[in-house]
């Protein structure tokens, strides 16, 4: 990766931290503050959490379907402003209901599918694998830090400086996008990170996405949905002051980092990606039964590590199981959708999370969740072995003998190349490859011969 290409995916890395900051600071700090803040119930704490989610699912598309038209820019630069305005106004709100529209407004600001457009956009192909990377690093970093430091800056200035914190990352956002990160020159639609409306119904028609899709949205809201439950499990034990959360919250991330290590280098291997995806699952459902049986500091402690692990975990697999499963061509519109429904399932956990909270005992939560999971177990065994695929993209020259179905068979017919999708308008292919079973040598020797021909067309003519 050239320096300019890594500089930008840094600096692309960085928005995305500024975007999940905003999602992830609250979540340990509402939950604790329903006796605090006016007009406040464990309801209307869950929707404040939630609300988030919802207008991101709703925007997530739109906006990258705006940036495909306006320029990536522009589209990130009026994201972020919304994004800081909404901080300001959940800063300073008098009671939840302020705190509500400042984090629905939060939401607004959807910019991760344009990121992720921009991101392809500055980089080349055979780097996009390691920008991504990057991006994922990112992500799992900011949750981390929005873990600890949200408790922190609460306990110092407030619920009010959580959200000034936010803002001002926000606006560091802004800086960053418009001094730093280059402006690409306009080009044609890539639809391995650009949404195309054509593909939809050919992603919601495959049963694999589907599923893994469903499983997006029920770790989002297991996630939202528990920070509901973890402050009152944490005080429950009696040891846990709420000044002393983010301290705790440290060493809990921490020992999840070290114990998750032999999982992570399981989830470089497809054949095995299935049965790890059900044993964290099962994980949550461990975590929820200890959570509801024991109420003592190191079972408390335990199941917070073990809801962790899953989590953290997931947070990898699925996204890499989206972009094995998707068709060839059809990449970013499968992300698209798949981001859309994790936001949708942060804000249907806080919204259900917070309504439980209010009306029975946390614990029945935790029978909720369980049982969301078992539904998700059934789901998950019925997902398609995964295989070592990835996809590649050819151009060919305007001019050629050979019709565009002539190509197409010519490309499908080599050993590994499991999907051919042509874009007749740009003259590009793209393929997914099985990188096992893939035949180099005859993939070289097919695109040769159709470009030879096609030199001779030019020739001829």
């Amino acid at each position: 990766m050239e320096r300019q290409e890594l500089s930008a995916a840094l600096s692309i890395a960085l928005l995305y931290v500024v975007r999940m900051l905003g999602l992830f600071m609250v979540l340990p700090v509402l939950p604790m503050l329903v006796d605090e803040i006016q007009l406040a119930t464990p309801f209307l704490i869950g929707l404040a959490l939630g609300i988030y989610g919802l207008s991101q699912a709703v925007l997530q598309i739109p906006l990258g379907l705006l940036s495909d038209k306006f320029g990536r820019k522009p589209v990130i630069a009026a994201g972020l402003l919304v994004f800081v305005l909404g901080s300001f106004i959940a800063a300073f709100s008098n009671d939840i209901y302020g705190i509500i529209a400042g984090r629905f407004l939060q939401g607004c600001g959807a910019i991760a599918s344009t990121l992720l457009a921009l991101l392809s956009d500055v980089t080349r192909p055979e780097n996009r694998s390691k920008a991504m990377a990057i991006i994922g690093m990112s992500i799992g970093a900011s949750f981390g830090i929005a873990l600890v430091v949200g408790p922190w800056v609460n306990s110092l200035f407030g619920i009010s400086g959580v959200f000034i914190g936010t803002g001002l990352a926000g606006i560091l956002g802004l800086l960053v996008l418009i001094f730093v990160i280059p402006t690409p020159l306009v080009g044609k639609f890539n639809p391995d990170s650009g949404l195309s409306t054509t593909r939809v119904s050919q992603v919601l028609g495959n049963a694999g996405l589907i599923k893994t899709t469903f499983g997006i949205f029920a770790l989002h809201y297991l996630l939202m949905s528990s920070f509901v439950a973890f402050p009152a499990f944490m005080a429950a034990t009696g040891e846990i002051a709420t000044g002393e959360h983010s301290q705790f919250y440290f060493w809990i991330l921490l020992a999840t980092f070290i114990l998750m290590g032999p999982f992570m280098r399981l989830s470089d291997r497809p054949n095995r990606i299935k049965s790890l995806l059900l044993t964290m699952i099962g994980m949550f459902v461990l975590s929820s039964i200890i959570l509801i049986r024991e109420s003592n500091f190191y079972a408390v402690i335990a199941a917070m590590i073990l809801f962790f692990m899953a989590f953290n975990l997931l947070e990898v697999i699925l996204p890499s199981m989206v972009s094995k499963l998707a068709p060839a061509g059809a990449r970013g519109t499968a992300m698209g959708i798949y981001t859309s429904a994790q936001f949708a399932g942060a804000f249907v956990g806080g919204a259900i999370g917070g309504y439980i909270a209010g009306e029975w005992p946390i614990t029945y939560l935790m029978y909720v969740n369980i049982g969301l999971c078992l539904v998700w177990i059934v789901v998950g065994l019925n997902l398609p072995q995964l295989v070592n695929n990835r996809s590649m993209m050819l151009s060919f020259a305007s001019l050629s003998r050979l019709s565009n179905n002539q190509k197409l068979e010519a490309l499908a017919s080599v050993d590994g190349v499991s999907d051919v999708v042509l874009f007749e308008s740009d003259e590009l292919v793209y393929l997914n490859v099985n990188t096992d079973k893939l035949d180099a040598d005859a993939l070289d020797n097919v695109v040769a011969s159709i470009n030879a021909k096609s030199t001779l067309a030019c020739a001829s003519s």
